[in-house]
């Protein structure tokens, strides 16, 4: 019974493949004292944040193209 409980939770939904607030949280998130800083840590974060922000630039781009 219960492996066909997990079954059903397992499942994702459409919702589930359009949440974005992982990546809003990378974009807008506070500095945790915590965390270590180094030069390779923010260059890391940086050419991370301008590869996903050229993604989805480019994935707003082909939907407008396909669109009009």
């Amino acid at each position: 019974m219960e492996k066909e409980e997990n079954k059903s939770e397992d499942k994702n939904t459409l919702k589930d493949y359009f949440a974005l607030g992982e990546v809003a949280n990378y974009f807008f998130r506070k500095k945790d004292p915590n965390r270590p800083t180094n030069f390779n840590i923010k260059s890391m974060h940086v050419i991370n944040k301008i590869s996903m922000g050229m993604f989805l630039i480019g994935v707003i781009y082909l939907i407008v193209k396909n669109l009009f």
